[in-house]
């Protein structure tokens, strides 16, 4: 069997990318995605395109932040592999797979290939992540008016609250960021994130019980895919009450009132508690997504 080559597309053989086949949804589940054909990959042996990558960034980064489409022909685990060591960005993988891919064995055989050349390539598992879809059709889920929203300018107000929501977090990304550099480094990240999106600064929110004290603070957001509920956290001595569905709540209703037509999120798969407030909430599972950190050096295999 000859060697894979690697190569690099541009705009004039960017159609090379479509040739492989796409039989977990990659293409619809990115219909709002736009990848930069520089930003594309693939192995070809023989001529046959046998794997590929599409990183990604926003408008304004001049690296990409992830690569969120990755394909791997059956039996070129190695050849896919060979694709993520030779990038020049070694960044997260989010692996993006229709709900109910491990209950079909054609589905899970497919994710499974390209699990397999991750990690052949030195990428860890991170997280398990549900992804949510609420569009109008579903119905607005019920304010409870509990708590108070409030507008607040000062990202110190933020950061506090981060650090303290993140010291008790079901959260890997934040876990990860914990591990690294503390809960300053975590909450340091969730800010720097938020202003990288394009939405307005003003919509971040912070939440109040009636007593004054603050609950927790919700961030809508609007990524470069569209609206979306950008954080949702509770305080930790404000837990127990079910003010998470308060905040999801508050953010599915801020949002709409900005003109959402939908409202896009994600939770770890293992936070129990925040999926059964999007179940409250009427926010329906529509794809799940298998996110891997690159290696801290270089692998081979």
């Amino acid at each position: 069997m000859t060697e894979p080559v690697i190569r690099a597309l541009d705009a004039s053989d960017a159609a090379l990318f479509d040739t492989l086949p796409d039989p977990l949804g990659a293409r619809e589940g990115h219909r709002l995605t736009r990848h930069r054909p520089e930003w594309k990959r693939v192995a070809l042996r023989d001529g046959r395109v046998v794997a590929r990558g599409a990183w990604w960034g926003g408008p304004d980064d001049t690296e990409p932040v992830n690569l969120n489409w990755f394909d791997v022909a059956d039996g070129e685990e190695d050849a896919g592999a060979a694709l993520l060591r030779s990038a020049p960005w070694q960044v997260e993988l989010e692996l993006n797979l229709p709900t109910g891919w491990r209950d079909d064995p054609a589905l899970r055989g497919a994710a499974e290939t390209r699990f397999t050349a991750a990690r052949k390539a030195g990428y860890r598992l991170l997280a398990e992540r549900l992804l949510y879809r609420w569009t109008p059709g579903l119905g607005l889920p019920e304010r409870p008016g509990r708590l108070e929203f409030r507008a607040e300018p000062d990202d110190a107000v933020f950061f506090d609250a981060l650090r303290r929501i993140h010291s008790v977090t079901l959260d890997a990304h934040a876990l990860k960021a914990i591990e690294q550099g503390g809960p300053d480094r975590a909450a340091q990240e969730e800010l720097d994130f938020f202003h990288w999106c394009p939405s307005p600064r003003a919509w971040w929110q912070v939440a109040y019980t009636p007593q004054g004290e603050t609950a927790g603070i919700h961030i809508p957001a609007h990524n470069p895919s569209g609206p979306c509920v950008g954080f949702i956290g509770v305080l930790p001595d404000q837990r127990g009450r079910g003010y998470a569905y308060d905040l999801l709540a508050e953010c599915t209703h801020f949002l709409v009132e900005q003109g959402a037509e939908f409202v896009a999120s994600a939770t770890d798969r293992g936070n129990v508690p925040m999926a059964a407030n999007f179940a409250k909430a009427g926010y329906p599972v529509v794809r799940e997504r298998i996110d891997f950190e690159p290696p801290r050096q270089a692998v081979t295999s």
